[in-house]
This record gives structure tokens, C-alpha cells and sequence, in this order.
């Protein structure tokens, strides 16, 4: 359920990158990115959500998303957006997408010296 709830938001900023509301496209500029990027951020995303949905490659794709979010902590740092509520939002994020697939695959706890 969580991987659910991680996938239908990551969805939701995808559907935002790659429509170009107003918001987006202005959001997009504050962070200090070229507006056209939104093309290739949503593009991005998207490719590392389908594989993140795909069983057998979920860790691939929870890398790809992690390495994403890493840059929206970046982004939103650099412009000393609030800490808690803004720029650590990504890693709460994240957090929360790793718990989703440890869930789904509790072997993962093995590889990471979590679990004998």
C-alpha cells in the first residue's frame, strides 16, 4: 500500500511536468531551472516509476527515484526553501518509497546487512 501511495504522488508530479501548468512552469523557474526542462524532469520520472512498478527491476527503478529526489533536496536547498516542511519533503518521500519496496521484498534487508 505504501508503494501505492509513493507511486500515485510520483504519478502526480509527472502528470504536472509534463502538462506545464502555470504553477509547474513557474515553480519549475524559481528552483532556477529552465522551463523547457519539465519536459525531460516528468520524462525522467516517469521511466524510473514504470521500472519501479516492474517487480523484477524495482530497485533499479527505487535507485532512479531516489538519485531524482536527491535533486529536488539539492534544488530546494539551494534556494533555502523552508527545511522541514519543503525541502526535506523529497526525502520523507523517499524514505517512504524504500519502506514500500522492503515490504514488498523483505530479501532487500538481507543485502543491506539489515538481516541475517
Amino acid at each position: 500500500m505504501i508503494s501505492v501511495i509513493v507511486g500515485a504522488f510520483l504519478a502526480f508530479d509527472i502528470f504536472g511536468k509534463l502538462t506545464r501548468p502555470d504553477a509547474v512552469v513557474e515553480a519549475t523557474a524559481e528552483l532556477g531551472f529552465p522551463t523547457n526542462q519539465t519536459y525531460v524532469m516528468g520524462t525522467v520520472l516517469l521511466v524510473c516509476l514504470v521500472v519501479y512498478a516492474i517487480p523484477r527491476t524495482a530497485v533499479l527503478g527505487a535507485v532512479g527515484i531516489t538519485a531524482y529526489l536527491g535533486g529536488a533536496v539539492t534544488a530546494n536547498m539551494r534556494i533555502e526553501s523552508p527545511l522541514f516542511s519543503t525541502t526535506l519533503f523529497a526525502l520523507y518521500l523517499g524514505v517512504l518509497l524504500w519502506i514500500g519496496l522492503i515490504l514488498r521484498r523483505p530479501e532487500l534487508l538481507k543485502v543491506a546487512g539489515l538481516r541475517r
